[in-house]
């Protein structure tokens, strides 16, 4: 796995060995960074479960202001930790090891830019994550909110029951991006 673009291009990252981490591919994380580039540009930028990092490093690569990694894993900290010395971009990247909730609840305080979720399939962590976000006002009006995840229908479903609207989605074997906006108030 590689960054693909930006100042860090071609940078070979290291990913977390296993079945319980499943790293975003590098042709769907170019076709990601594809739809949202003219967003990124001094963004903030929210990886939820980052795994190996890959996807908020890529952000800063590519001009992000700031990025914010979370996972639970203490393997996969401290794999990110690396990656991110590698990509040398220490300066940029705010680091969590701890549940995705309590980093919404406690952590997060400026308004967010673009958001990736790309939490363990089967779970409802992802519309959990988008609740949790819009209750606290972690978002701005063209905030991005991108899913990734096996189960469309499932979590199309779940989105219906949130203020936010589906702006796009993508198939890439048997992952989905779904991109979703929060809903105009008012």
């Amino acid at each position: 796995m590689r960054i693909i673009g930006g100042r860090a291009k071609g940078t070979k990252l290291d990913t977390l060995e296993g079945q319980n981490t499943r790293p975003t591919l590098d042709r769907v994380r170019e076709s990601l960074f594809n739809i949202i580039q003219f967003e990124i540009k001094e963004s903030l930028f929210l990886d939820l479960f980052s795994g190996s990092g890959a996807c908020g490093i890529e952000a800063i690569s590519r001009g992000a202001k700031k990025a914010i990694l979370c996972d639970k894993s203490k393997e996969a900290i401290n794999i990110i930790k690396k990656n991110i010395r590698k990509t040398h971009t220490e300066e940029q990247i705010e680091l969590y090891q701890m549940d995705f909730k309590d980093l919404i609840e406690t952590k997060l305080k400026e308004k967010l830019d673009i958001v990736f979720i790309d939490p363990p399939y089967k779970t409802d962590y992802a519309c959990e994550a988008i609740k949790s976000i819009l209750e606290k006002e972690l978002y701005r009006e063209e905030t991005i909110i991108i899913i990734e995840s096996d189960q469309d229908k499932k979590i199309e479903e779940q989105l219906k029951e949130i203020e936010v609207e589906i702006v796009d989605k993508r198939k890439y074997g048997r992952a989905y991006l779904i991109f979703v906006k929060p809903k105009r108030k008012g």
